[in-house]
């Protein structure tokens, strides 16, 4: 392939989940090779990219909305090329150049390897192309896919293990955008391990839609459990996370691993979207409120510090008040340390498009401020049990304020503040807890 035309720049924006960061590394890796270079503003950019997300309705309608903000930069720009990617461009395809003329390129989930080419065919018509890409690939031709990745600097990275879902959950659009489940070898995901630990990485997260699954489908040749073994014995790793896990297939020889493996972070996104098993039959989850429970109290009795976050669904088609009622109580059981909760939001292509819903909007948005309260309370609870407390953290870098500042995460992935010299970037320390505040904690070095 020939390479793009040299000291052009680029701006790269991206929306949603841990998914989308990893393939906007690829991205930039890519535009970079082609002689493309970084920027942060969008301003100053010859090739605009938004990496979307099409998860809930409100990220989709955002992506549009900047969409809508870079028209007249392209109407005055000449030769400025706008590409949309991600989720949204898998979702929508052709539709969306039809839609939106000013953008040059739609490039779905499965086609960032083609990005270079695709950018070079709208060069040559000076910015007035128009191309789109949202091929799917499925089984071992969907290996070739993943993302490879640069050589930039970081403490803590993303490694991607496997893609898609096939859980078909009745509310979400990811199998429809992302493909079905395909898993990489152990041997590949090892390897890019050990490459990133030699650049500098301490932190690793095994990335997948459905990591528990990890091994089903594709040419994944061990279990997850033991994929967890082979990476926590490489030299050099310090800590080890995952995300996200499907509750339905936990088994206990992942669960085993919060004891036996040290490097591994005792956290767990553990997402139980209601505590309703009415509203978790309608949502096709494949587990009801009583199976959650039990994996959770097994948990905690092999790992008691194990602290789990989840992902709640309120104003599902359907759902009363006691249904929301027994979600309320689900969290008090479980003592989530945080929750990413949202108000329901009907996708394309989901079999919940079609469900009857008839409580109001003003009854979901009731039930949401509640579900918000109590979790912050919760949440307080469990992070104030931090104060005064002895901690490690992994030093991330340093603070843009340059106020002598370093930060760090703490095993449960809280962002922890507190003053220290540049040079213990990358290295473990110890802290102790002087402030508990909403979303972080300050500290002093000990």
């Amino acid at each position: 392939m020939a390479p793009l035309s040299m000291t052009k720049l680029f701006y790269l924006e991206t929306f949603g989940c841990q998914m989308n960061v990893v393939d906007s590394e690829w991205i930039a890796n890519l535009l970079e090779e082609s002689g493309y270079v970084s920027v942060d503003d969008p301003q100053l950019a010859d090739l605009i990219i938004l990496n979307t997300c099409s998860v809930r309705d409100k990220a989709e309608r955002k992506v549009y909305g900047h969409l809508g903000r870079y028209k007249p930069l392209k109407e005055k720009k000449r030769g400025l090329i706008l590409v949309v990617a991600g989720c949204v461009a898998q979702q929508e395809g052709q539709q969306l150049l039809d839609r939106l003329p000013f953008v040059n390129i739609v490039m779905g989930t499965h086609n960032v390897c083609k990005l270079p080419e695709l950018v070079a065919q709208v060069e040559e018509t000076k910015g007035r192309g128009q191309f789109c890409a949202t091929t799917h690939y499925e089984g071992v031709e969907r290996l070739g896919q993943f993302p490879q990745r640069g050589k930039e600097s970081s403490v803590a990275r993303f490694v991607t293990v496997m893609q898609g879902c096939d859980n078909f959950c009745s509310y979400c659009v990811v199998p429809y955008v992302r493909g079905r489940e395909v898993s990489r070898s152990s041997a590949d995901i090892v390897a890019e391990v050990r490459t990133l630990v030699d650049q500098g990485v301490r932190e690793v997260t095994l990335l997948g839609q459905n990591v528990n699954s990890y091994g089903q489908k594709g040419s994944g040749d061990v279990s997850f459990p033991e994929l967890l073994e082979r990476v926590h014995e490489i030299d050099g790793l310090s800590r080890l996370r995952f995300t996200s896990s499907h509750p339905k297939d936990l088994s206990d020889d992942l669960i085993k691993c919060f004891s036996s493996l040290d490097k591994l972070c005792k956290q767990m996104h553990l997402a139980v979207q209601s505590g309703s098993n009415h509203i978790l039959k309608q949502m096709n989850r494949g587990y009801s409120r009583e199976q959650y429970l039990d994996r959770v109290q097994r948990l905690k009795q092999q790992c008691p510090e194990v602290r789990m976050t989840t992902d709640l669904i309120v104003g599902f088609p359907g759902e009363t008040e006691d249904d929301f009622m027994q979600t309320i109580d689900l969290m008090e059981q479980v003592r989530f340390a945080d929750a990413y909760s949202f108000i329901y939001s009907s996708r394309p292509q989901t079999a919940a498009r079609n469900f009857a819903d008839p409580v109001s909007a003003e009854e979901k948005s009731r039930w949401f401020k509640l579900l918000l309260t109590t979790q912050e309370r919760i949440s307080n609870e469990v992070w104030l049990a931090d104060q005064d407390q002895l901690q490690q953290v992994l030093v991330e870098g340093v603070s843009r304020r340059g106020d002598g500042q370093l930060n760090g995460r703490n095993q449960w992935s809280r962002v922890v503040n507190f003053n220290g010299s540049a040079d213990l970037v990358g290295q473990m320390v110890t802290v102790r807890v002087d402030q508990v505040l909403r979303n972080s904690h300050r500290a002093t070095l000990v």
